[in-house]
């Protein structure tokens, strides 16, 4: 399918436009970065591992009734996807304290939290994506209330599905981020999940392990990243277990 112009270019993902009014043609690139993109590097195959494993992810969320933009996968890095106007927020739900949580409140990395906790973030990279309050998000006009109360809600259901998935294949939930979108259809609006949901935006532990199979391979340079997002592909059958991780040897 040939994409239209380039209208977007992020750290991970480059979107065109799409065949048809709404659409978009979202391509997943091999760039990997942390800290901001301070630490960049180029990841063979990490691009192709990550559209299979959200396009795997989100059609498991389409069918348990959760609204996604995801239409269908293209080919080994490209998805057809439903155009909307991304929500200026990251939604954060932790499970277990980890990363920037550990550090702020001086809690040991791998302690099970007392319930899931939601967190906002304003998406702004130059700002360093600072955690907000809803009193925030209301004065500066990011959301709405009511946006605010949907997009707890969808954060609690990915959250209630993506643990249990995990779970199955022997891989705890520490915590993911996650980016809603408006969708406009005639006269109505509605806010459905956009963007991914890959080994880049959430943290996965070996269940016995505890083995980082995440983009933390790459922060903490524990290893092949390849490597780590190809377990969890495999663990969820999406790869044969004796494929290799390099990204041409991956199959559609």
């Amino acid at each position: 399918m040939a994409r239209g112009k380039k209208i977007y270019e992020g750290k991970a993902k480059t979107l065109f436009e799409g065949p048809e009014p709404g659409t978009l043609i979202q391509y997943f690139k091999d760039d990997a970065t942390a800290f901001n993109a301070v630490k960049k590097d180029t990841i063979e195959g990490k691009g192709a591992l990550n559209n299979l494993l959200s396009e795997h992810i989100m059609v498991g969320l389409g069918n348990i009734g959760l609204p996604t933009h995801f239409i269908r996968r293209l080919n080994m890095r490209e998805q057809l996807i439903h155009k909307v106007e991304i929500v200026p927020l990251e939604i954060i739900v932790r499970n277990v304290a980890a990363g920037s949580f550990s550090k702020m409140f001086n809690i040991e990395e791998g302690t099970p939290l007392p319930r899931s906790i939601v967190e906002f973030c304003l998406k702004d990279d130059e700002l360093g994506d600072p955690l907000v309050s809803e009193e925030h998000i209301l004065a500066m006009n990011w959301a709405t209330a009511g946006e605010i109360d949907d997009m707890r809600e969808i954060a609690l259901r990915v959250n209630d599905f993506l643990a249990g998935l995990m779970y199955g294949i022997g891989i705890k939930l520490i915590d993911f981020k996650i980016e809603v979108g408006r969708q406009y259809v005639d006269d109505m609006q509605r806010l459905i999940l956009a963007d991914e949901i890959s080994p880049d935006s959430c943290r996965l532990w070996d269940m016995e392990t505890n083995e980082k199979l995440d983009k933390d391979v790459f922060r903490r340079d524990l290893g092949s990243l390849t490597d780590a997002y190809s377990e969890v592909a495999r663990r969820l059958g999406i790869l044969p277990k004796n494929t290799a991780a390099s990204g041409p040897k991956l199959v559609e």
